[in-house]
């Protein structure tokens, strides 16, 4: 019974412990239902995992199925994030536990019924506690930005090396306030029109839908939260990060402001969406970015810049050969800040040349090609965060040695490969014709598929020593639940 209640214990009431549990989840999610893509299913692997596992497969219901499996997804990142959060700014007790409880019920509720669901047939039962689990971690995000309320005296910043107001405010506890209220009301954009499913609105994925020349308020509510969520996950993610650096000086009194204004201009570009600021949403939204992404160059500057003078503190005048050495020394500090950087050749600039060109260029293209950019321009945002989640995690549980250089250099290197395979087939069309284009993209789905895959299996070597390590009786599990207990009575 010691045995069992103990593990218990470390696994769902651990930052750690909670965070590996999160990553297991959406890791198993990913290994079992990646299975049924496109490229298994030309290798003849789908079909022998839809029988196995007698999966209920409609091709009419794929927008539905698709849908679910994303929020099963995006609700665990949304949960190792607010772990994050928790373990990371101090916040009473009571809104500690009881955001974690609720966001670890909800999570789970939202991923096991929502995809039993839909890929084992259509039990309206376990569509209902799919949604109940939507519902406990909205609960979630609503206790948590109350409990991250920037103005309480308890929470003034007495160092001036932080941002700071004149009066102590900590700005950077204002912006994760400021991000937690902006991602619960952006909820609402995605749960208003799944009030309606039923009452004349149809599921439907927002790339097949681009080109519509009228959409409904619904549907554009849809394209919105889609878009303001994972933008969010990414802000927040950057916050965590510098959080976990230390983020201090010059450079972080001019990063916070910049990222609460981002973040509350972005919000308002992308809900006016659905108002009469719509003729001019898309240009509020590049307002609103550029200054968050300002703020994240700040964070990028100071953390490379940490990284370089602690690597060549015992040198007199290191050369441009030994900075660069001591900037990638560890990749665990190193890949986050990198893959910030990298984001803006894979997303943030591909994105940025769409939209100015997009009746120049990619108008013209048929609409199969701009689908496909738009589909990995999505997808390349949300796997960067899921890397940077995975180098913050290996960094907490404590990877040391060589250990940690390859599971570090792992990451960046096959997921690098694989962002830049799809960027590189998602813009093919710019360099290589139709009729030419098979070599080429015979290339990049063959390093896309191998770097992705290769990637899954160092996700679960790691998983797989953190499981045997359970069974240990003084494993690192035990060691990890002493210094969180410990870390609760300091907080």
């Amino acid at each position: 019974m010691s045995f069992a209640r103990d593990r218990l214990k470390y696994l769902f009431g651990s930052t750690k412990g909670l965070i590996l549990v999160a990553i297991a989840m959406i890791g198993l999610e990913t290994a079992i239902f990646g299975m049924i893509s496109g490229p298994m299913a030309e290798l003849g692997v789908r079909d022998l995992v839809v029988r196995a596992l007698r999966l209920d497969l409609v091709q009419a219901e794929r927008e539905g199925r698709i849908i679910i499996l994303y929020h099963s997804i995006a609700m665990a990142v949304v949960a190792i994030e607010t772990y994050m959060i928790t373990g990371l700014v101090k916040m009473q007790a009571f809104y500690k536990t009881a955001v974690r409880l609720l966001i670890t019920i909800g999570y789970l509720m939202a991923m096991i019924f929502g995809m039993g669901f839909a890929y084992w047939g259509h039990n309206w039962a376990l569509h209902g506690l799919y949604i109940a689990g939507l519902t406990l971690v909205f609960f979630a995000g609503v206790l948590l930005t109350i409990a991250l309320w920037p103005w309480g005296q308890a929470h003034r910043q007495a160092d001036p090396a932080y941002a700071r107001t004149r009066r102590g405010v900590d700005l950077e506890r204002m912006a994760f306030f400021a991000t937690a209220l902006t991602t619960v009301i952006s909820a609402l954009f995605g749960a208003v029109p799944g009030s309606f499913f039923g009452n004349g609105f149809e599921t439907f994925l927002a790339e097949n839908i681009i080109r519509y020349p009228e959409k409904t308020t619904l549907e554009y509510s849809i394209i919105g939260h889609l878009h303001i969520m994972l933008a969010l996950i990414a802000v927040m993610i950057t916050l965590i990060i510098g959080r976990w650096l230390d983020f201090k000086g010059l450079l972080h009194k001019i990063a916070m402001p910049l990222i609460i204004l981002g973040t509350l201009v972005l919000n308002v570009g992308v809900w006016g969406v659905v108002t009469p600021l719509e003729p001019v949403a898309h240009m509020i939204i590049y307002v609103g970015a550029t200054p968050a992404m300002l703020g994240a160059l700040m964070l990028v500057i100071f953390g490379w810049g940490k990284l370089i003078r602690q690597g060549v503190a015992g040198i007199v005048r290191p050369t441009l050969f030994q900075k660069l050495a001591a900037l990638v020394r560890d990749p665990l500090k190193f890949g986050p800040l990198w893959q910030m950087v990298f984001m803006n050749f894979t997303v943030s600039g591909v994105g940025i040349f769409m939209a100015i060109r997009l009746d120049e260029i990619f108008r013209i293209w048929p609409a199969r090609e701009e689908r496909i950019e738009l589909t990995g321009h999505w997808h390349v945002l949300s796997a960067i965060v899921a890397t940077i989640i995975l180098m913050y995690y290996g960094d907490m549980i404590g990877l040391k040695g060589r250990l940690r250089t390859l599971y570090g250099w792992a990451i960046i290197v096959l997921s690098d490969i694989a962002f830049a395979s799809v960027t590189v087939f998602e813009m093919k069309r710019l360099f290589v014709s139709e009729a030419g284009q098979q070599p080429l993209v015979n290339t990049v789905m063959l390093l896309m598929d191998f770097a992705l895959g290769m990637l899954l299996v160092v996700l679960a070597m790691v998983l797989i020593w953190r499981l045997a390590d359970l069974f240990k009786k003084q494993g690192r599990w035990t060691e990890e639940s002493a210094q969180d207990d410990l870390s609760a009575e300091v907080s």
